[in-house]
């Protein structure tokens, strides 16, 4: 294993930047250890709802986790709003830096992970090769 840390700029959008920095890296295969930092905009998929919900206005990221693969990432976040309300669930796109977010991300490259729907859940899910 091999760690990336990795600091995201304003306006960078957190999926997309995560799932770039392993294809830049030369990777297959990636977890994202943790991350922190803010956010102006989330968008955030609740447990059994369809489609993400979105937040804005300033948000502290206070865990972000999940898998990286060329084709796509698992990741779960949670924020708080600036009355310390917290609210978490599967990153969606539109999760937009505010000032700062800084990650560490583990990359394995012994590995190459893809997504395949998965009939069962109906959603594309980690494959390990």
């Amino acid at each position: 294993m091999l760690t990336l840390p990795l600091r995201l700029q304003p306006g960078d959008d957190v999926r997309a930047a995560v799932v770039a920095a392993l294809l830049a890296s030369g990777h297959q295969a990636g977890f994202v250890l943790q991350g922190i930092g803010s956010l102006s905009a989330a968008q955030l998929r609740y447990a059994g709802q369809p489609q993400p919900t979105a937040l804005r206005g300033d948000l502290e990221i206070l865990t972000l986790a999940g898998s990286i693969a060329a084709d796509g990432a698992h990741l779960h976040m949670s924020v708080s709003d600036p009355h310390g309300q917290v609210l978490g669930g599967h990153v969606a796109p539109g999760c937009v830096v505010r000032t700062t977010a800084e990650l560490l991300l583990a990359l394995l490259p012994d590995h190459r992970f893809s997504r395949e729907h998965d009939p069962r859940t109906g959603y594309p899910e980690l494959r390990i090769g």
